[in-house]
């Protein structure tokens, strides 16, 4: 009995001991998406938010959050919707809409290739697109699509 629980206590002992393995991520995976403070991402990624109703911007290949972008919805951290400014582009034939199902985004183009100007993105609980300016990443404007239903992929 007395030499089981010697052999059970070092079994437990070695197993205790650290592997020399590579971990899942190696040093040189992370050093490929490290981007510098004062730096700036390679690309940027534009993420619909569905029910939020706003675009998300990730810069890659830091994979950090940039922005978020209201477009159908109301954003009191900054105002959007609440402005004489920007209140007016929540309105509907129906009224005010405060929120918005957003789906959808396509980058504008110039002879068939993207021009970074303008980011297009639809609503999918009316038939809304809105044009959002690359340069402030702000949305500009809204217009409702007359005599539709269902846009889901309106932008494109």
């Amino acid at each position: 009995m007395r030499l089981s629980s010697i052999a059970v206590l070092l079994l437990a002992i070695s197993s205790c001991k650290p592997r020399n393995e590579a971990g899942a991520i190696t040093a040189g995976a992370a050093e490929k998406v490290y981007v510098a403070p004062g730096k700036y991402d390679e690309f940027y990624n534009f993420v619909s938010g569905g029910f939020n109703g706003q675009v998300a911007v990730y810069g890659l290949p830091s994979g950090r959050l940039l922005k978020i972008i209201p477009v159908f919805s109301v954003m009191p951290e900054n105002g959007y919707g609440y402005s004489e400014e920007t209140k007016p582009m929540l309105e509907t034939s129906h009224g005010s809409l405060p929120w918005d199902d957003q789906h959808h985004l396509e980058l504008s183009q110039k002879d068939g290739s993207p021009d970074g100007r303008w980011l297009f993105a639809n609503a999918n609980n009316t038939p809304r697109v809105a044009r959002i300016n690359l340069a402030t990443f702000k949305t500009e404007e809204i217009i409702e699509l007359p005599n539709s239903a269902g846009n889901h992929s309106s932008p494109f």
